[in-house]
């Protein structure tokens, strides 16, 4: 019996996972958008222009729906939407959410304010359901193109997670299962924070060198918030860790890193923002960062120096002497060896 399977949100990567989907002969798809207009559009031109320009969509294989009634048979539930949307979403879909379907998010985010992760989101508002997290380095643009891929799915319940591995592994798109639900969560979340800062130095011409250090120290950042929030340190030395971060660090695919160099070459934060034309999941995770570090008590220095740049109109070359100048300390950590 075939698997039905709903997509929440049209945008790059919704679109991408539903046309990958849709190539599978074991499930039924069903990709849906609040926004009636994206919708009408991908039916029209057959491809998501905006999102995805040149990557042709089999409408006849994919169900496109602003109904939220549509997803009532679906045994998965595929939450794509930007972070920021999450909880509206989750909301605005409960009532229509079958028992016993699996909810799956491939958002990378925390929520503003509440500082909480996805997970903890989209539970709050949809009660009693098995819940994965799908992340890892995973451009939609190569995704739509079956441009070999591997993710991690996580979940508290491991069963949970293989079963979704099973369901949506294939030759092109590999699934590594991860217990650890927080590790996952943080890594995908955080690693936008350093890819903004790395396409600063890319927009400021800074080189190799500097792009390095703020990859190998930003992952180290990561791990010391994660560890202190429950994650395992091992969990950023995988795909949700390290891999994501080397992809959204060095691709062009990256709207945090294009924001990033636009910042660096003289835009502000908002001007870039707007540029790029799609969310920056990077600029809001380091507000959101930047407080949890402090409610932590853990030093996050590139978040702190990326956030006075972002919200307090701090200086970019100052921020760098800020980094670069800070007391002389061992590169190996205590957190890396504790769990």
């Amino acid at each position: 019996m075939k698997k039905k399977i709903a997509v929440l949100g049209a945008g790059s990567f919704g679109t991408a996972l539903a046309k990958l989907i849709s190539d599978r002969n074991d499930c039924d798809i069903t990709l849906w958008s609040a926004v009636d207009q994206e919708i009408k559009n991908i039916i029209r031109d057959k491809e998501n222009k905006k999102c995805l320009p040149g990557i042709n969509i089999d409408i006849d294989r994919i169900k496109l729906t602003t109904c939220v009634e549509d997803i009532l048979c679906a045994d998965i539930v595929i939450f794509a939407v930007a972070s920021n949307y999450v909880r509206k979403v989750a909301k605005q879909v409960s009532d229509y959410i079958k028992e016993g379907a699996v909810l799956v998010n491939v958002a990378k985010g925390l929520e503003q304010g509440s500082l909480k992760r996805l997970s903890e989101v989209i539970c709050e508002e949809i009660k009693g359901h098995p819940f994965v997290a799908l992340s890892g380095p995973s451009h939609a643009e190569e995704i739509a193109r079956a441009v070999p891929t591997t993710v991690v799915v996580s979940s508290e319940n491991i069963n949970t997670a293989k079963q979704i591995q099973d369901i949506l592994n294939s030759n092109i798109f590999r699934l590594y299962v991860n217990e650890d639900l927080v590790g996952v969560e943080l890594g995908g979340a955080l690693k936008n924070i350093i890819a903004l800062a790395v396409g600063v130095c890319d927009g400021l011409n800074l080189g190799d060198n500097t792009k390095a250090a703020l990859m190998t120290r930003g992952i180290t950042e990561i791990g010391r918030l994660g560890v202190a929030m429950g994650a395992k340190n091992q969990t950023f030395a995988g795909l949700s860790g390290i891999g994501d971060l080397i992809v959204t660090c060095t691709s062009m695919h990256s709207r945090n890193r294009r924001a990033g160099i636009l910042i660096g070459k003289g835009k502000s934060s908002s001007e870039a923002i707007e540029e790029v034309g799609m969310t920056v999941e990077g600029y809001f995770a380091t507000k959101a960062a930047y407080e949890l570090g402090k409610r932590e008590n853990v030093c996050m220095p590139i978040t702190e120096q990326l956030y006075k740049v972002l919200y307090e109109n701090g200086n970019i070359e100052e921020a760098l002497n800020s980094l670069m100048s800070r007391p002389v300390k061992h590169e190996s950590e205590k957190f890396w060896f504790d769990n």
